[in-house]
């Protein structure tokens, strides 16, 4: 087959240090970081999440996360000297962030601030993005769990959005369950609700259609591509940086330094960390759940019986005796 034609719209975010970090409590070194941040560069990708700007007071910390989990702008001054092309991101959570920890975009290493939030908080993301705008960044909100909103809470919170400044608004299929023909319809609703607003995609990799519902996103017109090195994400993980650059039809995109960073990091994370498809993530995408039990299940000693945990899922009940 010949390449993708049509993603010269595109921009790849990748997510790496900040979804990756939910598989090992970012616990990422400095090198690491740096040399993702050089491959990246070097292969074109326009954004890279660099992890959380949460703050530690708001959120329960046990002081065991890495660094990436609170970003301090001084530690990142350090770790990137020099920022080249490739522009930083960062994402907040709503009631984990506060607002005088995030400096004005002028005194910063960051670009993007992309503010996460369930339907029912938009109203509290809008003004986040509101105070973020002013301070200079560029601005997402990303609604999660969308396969899991009412329509009409939907409707409620696209036409927030649609009055606020943001600059991005995302599709999330945070549980994977999603499938392309899912993702066209949220694209078309997102769009016929959001007439000046532009759009990204984060899928998740449960169902093993993270790629496909990211590609029937581009090709919609959906411009920011949320993507991981080696799909590194929580549980199922996230669509593959190196999969978007292989296919994407851009002159900037060069997928080699990728593979570079994937042969001297990502082979040795992966032996010691576990992410990507698996059968539990499985059962809980096709149950449109929260990889939450999975991610338990595959911690505990029954780990690879996976037909006692979709029997667990399917016929709680017998469990509950």
């Amino acid at each position: 087959m010949t390449p993708y034609k049509h993603g010269s719209h595109c921009q790849i975010i990748d997510c790496t240090v900040r979804d990756g970090g939910l598989v090992n409590n970012w616990d990422f070194s400095i090198e690491f970081v740096q040399d993702l941040y050089e491959s990246l560069n070097d292969s074109g990708v326009e954004y890279m999440e660099i992890g959380y700007k949460n703050s530690p007071k708001l959120l329960k910390s046990d002081g065991t996360e890495g660094p990436w989990r609170f970003l301090n702008d001084e530690f990142l001054r350090n770790v990137i000297p020099e920022k080249k092309r490739t522009k930083l991101s960062a994402l907040v959570d709503i009631g984990r962030v506060d607002e005088a920890d995030v400096l004005p975009r002028s005194e910063s290493m960051l670009d993007l601030i992309r503010v996460a939030c369930y339907a029912r908080d938009t109203e509290k993301a809008v003004e986040l993005v509101k105070l973020f705008h002013k301070r200079g960044y560029e601005t997402t909100i990303n609604i999660m769990a969308l396969s899991n909103v009412m329509d009409n809470e939907l409707n409620e919170s696209l036409a927030l959005i649609s009055d606020s400044p943001v600059d991005f608004v995302y599709v999330v299929d945070s549980y994977g369950s999603l499938d392309p023909d899912d993702i066209r319809y949220l694209v078309e609703k997102f769009r016929r609700n959001l007439k000046d607003k532009r759009l990204g995609v984060h899928t998740h990799n449960n169902m093993q259609l993270a790629f496909a519902n990211t590609l029937a996103a581009a090709q919609m017109g959906v411009e920011l591509l949320d993507a991981s090195v080696y799909g590194m994400g929580r549980a199922a993980g996230n669509t593959p940086t190196e999969l978007l650059l292989a296919r994407l039809s851009k002159p900037d995109y060069n997928v080699r330094p990728v593979l570079g960073m994937i042969e001297k990091h990502m082979l040795k994370l992966r032996e010691k960390e576990e992410w990507g498809y698996l059968i539990p993530d499985m059962v809980t995408g096709m149950l449109d759940e929260h990889p939450r039990s999975a991610m338990a299940w595959r911690a505990s000693e029954n780990r690879d019986k996976f037909a006692e945990f979709y029997d667990k899922l399917t016929t709680p009940e017998v469990f509950l005796k």
